[in-house]
């Protein structure tokens, strides 16, 4: 890792307008908490909506969506990309600045209001859960998304495509497509960690490791060898 490009792509991602859609939802997800923890509603009638439906399958992917998408997809679009690639660094460590990056931030984005949300509920083991559903999660979109920046033009709409075809529809139905579902392997280590009835997962825990790792690696190096083949103009060979 280059902690030159580090401290750069964090200060342009940072200082971009799409970071801006990264408010709400958090807030969204802490406000129903409160409004159920307040509420004389039972906590299993709220919980599992709050932190499973919403918070692991929908905020944390389109998150990580926005961030993984932006850290090199950005730099690609407007040009600026060839300064990085004039410099004498390995593709390697140019990808894996910017998924340490992306990572970081989609993890507290996601996992510091969700255990937050998780602590008004009164639940400190559901809080530990979702953070590291969130870690883990967060690395693997991460690395899927960043993967889809350098290999498709319209990395958002592939990206958006798999979260709501595959993810929320296609997993409902086929019971086969979970195994490579990352919502799914995201819910298996809340569940496992947390030991929480408002976290349903569906593949195992063992499942859930080696799937995630695949995620992670596949698109790393996916990326790497992409972004191998750019030329100065920002266009692949």
């Amino acid at each position: 890792m280059n902690l030159t490009i580090i401290g750069i792509t964090l200060r342009a991602l940072l200082g971009r307008r799409r970071v801006l859609l990264l408010l709400p939802m958090p807030l969204v997800l802490i406000g129903l908490t409160l409004i159920g923890v307040s509420a004389d509603v039972s906590e299993a009638d709220w919980g599992p909506t709050v932190f499973g439906n919403l918070g692991l399958s929908v905020i944390l992917p389109l998150t990580a969506l926005i961030v993984g998408s932006s850290v090199l997809g950005l730099e690609i679009d407007d040009g600026t990309i060839t300064h990085v690639l004039t410099k004498p660094l390995p593709r390697s460590e140019i990808v894996l600045s910017k998924l340490v990056v992306a990572w970081v931030v989609t993890t507290v984005a996601i996992g510091v209001p969700l255990a937050a949300a998780a602590l008004i509920a009164g639940s400190s083991t559901l809080a530990a859960g979702i953070v590291v559903a969130a870690a883990v999660g967060s690395l693997a979109y991460c690395a899927l998304f960043l993967a889809l920046s350098v290999l498709s033009k319209r990395p958002v709409a592939v990206g958006l495509v798999y979260i709501m075809l595959w993810e929320n529809v296609l997993v409902s139905f086929v019971d086969g497509a979970r195994v490579f579902s990352v919502r799914e392997h995201a819910m298996t280590f809340a569940d496992a960690v947390g030991e929480t009835p408002f976290i349903d997962s569906s593949v195992s825990l063992g499942t859930a490791m080696v799937m995630s790792a695949v995620f992670i690696v596949v698109g790393t190096v996916g990326a790497t060898q992409r972004l191998r083949s750019f030329a100065l103009t920002g266009e692949a060979n």
